[in-house]
């Protein structure tokens, strides 16, 4: 299978069962695509193709994928990302570990399994960073680095693929998603904070999957009005 005439095809989602992850794959299916849920969770859409992983496991993160990709696959969208607030000392030092290995180490996995998949149907790789991969915070270190160092992958594997597969990195702000819950209150956003809606980043980053060939879109910084996290 391959690219289709609007330029989707398979596109495979990390973190697709929940959160932007979900967003985008419905924006996916919107435009016609096939897309390919990776996630820790099950998926509650039955009518998508899903696989359960957790990405903290890099080497069965890769193997699944590998399967994946020998049915062909022309995007991977990195969605998948977990955060633990606090200062350094206070964090656990396996849920600080945690951190990285999801949002970073699973990240490149993914990427590295898909690859040769991406490389035939010259396709698309979008990463997604974060405004705390451009910007550090007090009480982030886990995230802050994890998402510098996507930010840092994704430049790199854009210089290292050229035209042969499309590197783009997302750099957002905070959205309504999730990803807040369970949090202490002080690492929420406050009530009146102004947040995207997944759905709308997620047409972003169809757009930005369909792009011509010829054009390649590095990295965008995609945020509220009044993000406190940028500039």
């Amino acid at each position: 299978m391959g690219r289709q005439s609007n330029g989707l095809g398979r596109v495979l989602v990390t973190g697709g069962a929940s959160g932007l992850g979900a967003a985008v794959v419905a924006g996916v299916e919107k435009r016609g695509g096939t897309p390919i849920v990776l996630d820790r969770q099950q998926s509650e859409r039955s009518d998508v193709e899903a696989h359960q992983v957790d990405l903290t496991d890099a080497r069965a993160a890769e193997a699944v994928v590998g399967r994946i990709a020998e049915e062909g696959l022309d995007a991977v969208v990195t969605c998948a990302g977990i955060d633990s607030c606090g200062p350094l000392e206070d964090v656990p030092g396996g849920d600080w570990d945690r951190v990285v290995a999801v949002n970073l180490l699973g990240t490149a996995a993914v990427i590295r399994a898909a690859l040769p998949a991406l490389k035939r149907s010259n396709g698309a790789v979008l990463t997604v960073a974060s405004t705390l991969g451009v910007r550090a915070l007090p009480e982030a270190t886990a995230y802050c680095a994890a998402k510098f160092g996507v930010v840092g992958l994704s430049r790199a594997l854009g210089a290292e693929l050229g035209d042969a597969v499309r590197v783009t990195c997302l750099i957002p702000g905070g959205m309504r998603t999730p990803f807040f819950d369970g949090r202490p209150e002080q690492y929420r956003p406050a009530s009146d904070a102004s947040l995207m809606d997944p759905a709308e980043v997620a047409e972003t980053i169809v757009s930005v999957l369909t792009l011509p060939g010829s054009a390649q879109l590095r990295e965008l910084v995609l945020i509220p009005p009044g993000e406190p996290s940028w500039p």
